[in-house]
């Protein structure tokens, strides 16, 4: 990749970390001068201001998790007046109230200059065509795709999700070239465009997807379905502007993410300490210029690892591995504890199965049982069904340390989303679905 960036920083490493020590310094002042909340949680750590004075002091401040989000509504950890809050987005929780996020006019600055970078980092221009199949309004990522879009230079179609038929007639008329969806939303799109014959009818090139997580597998089978030239995983929340923190580039080696705009530390979700550099752990965020809900070390749930060394592309910004689940997703079945990426990463190496499936868990005669569903790729004989159960359910018990009852089924059998698929349905108590 040629280091003549347009929206992408060619930073070093000494001007990065200045750059970080000086938004660190700035977002604590901010905080505290701005947020009660914030004044009363640091004051509770004994922490002002003016303690920050090198990078490695960011351990001393307090964590943020939803819960301050929650506490806050309807405007939690808000810095600013109110008359400098252009705009606000809410994020998709299923449960009690959304934690709704107020930006200013340099946080949507901000925020459409790191989308613009994701579509550089996947080298498109601006002859490219980019249809936005992903959700409008209060959620941030329509309306994020579409900002950084424009700011970038290629034409938006913005679609949203969901009418099917629309979709595949607009990828047929306007010939989009670039797909912007979560993975389920391809996957069911890929099917389609199989079924209807309309593969060398459409011009899709590019696909990026996000807001869940994904296996090898699914991305593989969309990239052939549609024959794309790429496919990028991209990271993002609302509390963190939207989608757009990081992207792949297109040595698909791990996400560059925009250090000079947060700061990422990884934790251990049990003990908050940091884990080793490469090792697994929760996701933390600060950011560094962020003005309407500034966020100071924010528990983001969400699970992955640091990449160490330089890319291959020539972009000198750190690497973070995809999301490979949520800490507050992990089931506890007969005392074990286990991420439902952990069952993903077993049905990825039987080649005989799809990447659908879906874990089902209920509670009878006070035990708890576990039923994993699984698709049968197309090409595969049914023959085989019973034998290649078993061989799956034993290499779950191997490695995760349970029985499970593992039930082979046809393609195109398990329901398909246009936005997130439901991958566990846990009817010991129902309001534990993920």
């Amino acid at each position: 990749m040629s280091n003549n960036f347009r929206f992408l920083p060619d930073l070093s490493t000494d001007q990065l970390e200045a750059i970080q020590l000086d938004g660190l310094k700035w977002t604590v002042k901010h905080a505290y001068n701005g947020s009660p909340a914030y004044r009363d949680k640091l004051d509770q750590s004994g922490v002002e201001p003016g303690d920050i004075r090198e990078l490695s002091h960011i351990e001393s401040l307090p964590f943020t998790t939803v819960e301050d989000l929650r506490l806050g509504y309807p405007f939690p950890l808000v810095s600013v007046s109110q008359e400098q809050i252009v705009r606000i987005h809410a994020s998709s929780g299923t449960t009690g109230k959304r934690k709704i996020l107020a930006y200013t006019q340099n946080d949507i600055d901000t925020w459409k200059n790191m989308m613009a970078r994701c579509f550089e980092l996947a080298g498109l221009t601006r002859h490219d065509r980019v249809q936005i199949a992903v959700g409008y309004g209060l959620w941030t990522a329509g309306v994020g795709f579409q900002l950084g879009c424009e700011h970038f230079g290629a034409m938006a179609v913005p679609i949203g999700p969901g009418n099917l038929d629309f979709q595949l007639q607009f990828l047929t008329d306007l010939q989009p070239t670039c797909l912007c969806s979560t993975a389920s939303m391809a996957l069911l799109l890929s099917e389609q465009v199989n079924k209807m014959g309309l593969r060398d009818k459409i011009k899709l090139k590019k696909l990026i997807f996000g807001a869940e997580p994904h296996t090898p597998k699914m991305r593989k089978q969309i990239e052939s379905t549609l024959s794309l030239e790429h496919s990028f995983d991209i990271p993002g929340m609302t509390e963190v502007y939207g989608p757009g923190t990081g992207m792949e580039c297109l040595e698909h080696s791990g996400m560059h993410y925009w250090a000079d705009i947060f700061i990422l530390e990884i934790i251990d979700p049990v003990t908050l300490k940091p884990v080793p550099p490469g090792a697994t752990g929760e996701m933390v965020i600060t950011t560094l210029s962020k003005e309407g809900v500034p966020l100071i070390r924010y528990r983001t749930r969400d699970l992955s690892r640091t990449i160490d060394g330089s890319c291959p592309c020539g972009l000198e910004l750190p690497r973070h591995d995809r999301i490979l689940g949520r800490s507050d997703d992990m089931i506890i079945f007969r005392g074990v504890n286990i991420y439902p990426g952990q069952i993903a990463g077993i049905l990825e190496e039987f080649s005989d199965v799809s990447s659908e499936y879906q874990i089902l868990l209920k509670r009878e005669g006070g035990l708890d049982f576990m039923k994993i569903i699984v698709e049968r790729r197309d090409i595969v004989s049914s023959e085989n069904d019973q034998q290649l159960a078993v061989l799956i359910s034993d290499r779950i018990r191997k490695k995760v340390m349970v029985r499970t009852q593992l039930e082979i089924i046809d393609p195109g059998k398990l329901p398909r989303s246009m936005g997130k698929s439901k991958r566990v349905v846990d009817e010991r108590n129902p309001e534990h679905q993920a």
